[in-house]
């Protein structure tokens, strides 16, 4: 069976997957909104200005934090964060 034939009869049986759902619904109002600190400055050489990337993951006991920084197409550092619960 191919997905498009499981996807129609799991509809037509009314059978979802349970999984976390992402909640992407906008900004909230007890969230601090941060400037963008990068307006208006002029980026003249390599490795003027860096980027990171923070992923947190839920997992049975708590989440898993990943951190990236890139640099180019490269990622030169990681590093992974065991916590019971969520930081924030």
């Amino acid at each position: 069976m191919n997905c498009k034939r499981v996807r129609r009869l799991m509809r037509v049986m009314g059978i979802a997957a349970i999984y976390q759902k992402p909640n992407t619904g906008g900004r909230r109002p007890e969230h601090k909104v941060y400037p963008y600190l990068l307006r208006g400055m002029a980026i003249e050489r390599p490795n003027q200005v860096r980027r990171a990337n923070i992923t947190d993951i839920p997992m049975a006991k708590g989440f898993v934090y990943l951190v990236a920084e890139r640099s180019r197409r490269r990622v030169p550092a990681r590093g992974v964060l065991f916590a019971r619960r969520r930081c924030g």
